[in-house]
Parts: structure tokens; sequence; C-alpha cells
């Protein structure tokens, strides 16, 4: 129904008693918490909520068993390469002073080009 076709004011009131009546039936006709369905919505919600938290607590677990396998000084594998000189990447094998003469060489390269422009 268009505006058009109501002007009066009880046409327009007539319209809206009509739709919240219809509002307040569709509330109404919604199955309430003792429904088995709603029950077994209910029931599946907290299924999900407790397999995420059972994963939660299996990697919790998991984290806690890595962190008791490593070394209790706190150094990884990792930082173990690199203080023997095995660092993964390009830097493997090249002394200190060889990385940072290549990085100071670099770095007056790239001022040299940032001044011609």
């Amino acid at each position: 129904m268009s505006i058009h076709q109501q002007t009066t004011f009880t046409g327009r009131r007539e319209t809206a008693e009509k739709a919240k009546q219809s509002l307040l039936e569709k509330f109404r006709s919604r199955p309430g918490p003792d429904h088995p369905e709603t029950i077994k919505r209910e029931a599946a919600r907290r299924a999900v909520v407790e397999a995420r938290e059972a994963r939660e607590a299996a990697r919790e677990a998991e984290r806690a068993a890595k962190a008791a396998q490593e070394p209790p000084n706190g150094r990884t594998r990792r930082s173990r390469a690199y203080s023997r000189g095995r660092a993964p990447g390009p830097a493997r094998g090249r002394p200190p002073k060889a990385m940072l003469r290549e990085a100071v060489l670099y770095a007056t390269q790239r001022a040299q080009r940032g001044s011609r422009r």
C-alpha cells in the first residue's frame, strides 16, 4: 500500500497497528526454550564450545611440553647456529667484519645515489 491511498490519520494508524500485530504474532510463533529443536541447537552449540576449549587446552599443553624441552638457558637451536657461525641464509659462513664491511659499502652507495638526484 502506498501512502497516497491512505491520506487519513485513521488509515495510517490502522496500518501501524496491523504491522505491530504481525510482529507480535511472529515473535509468539517462535519455539520456546523447552522446545526440542531449541534444546538440540543449544546442545550443538555447547558441543562446539567444548570442542574449542579442548583444542585450546591441547595447544596449551603442547606449548608447555615444547617449553619444557627447550634448554634451560633459553637458547634455541637457531641462536646456537648463529653463535657457531652457521646462520641460515646469506649470512652463512661470513665473518661479522665482512658483513659489516658490506653493510657500510651498501649504505655509502645508497647515500651517493640519493645525493645525485
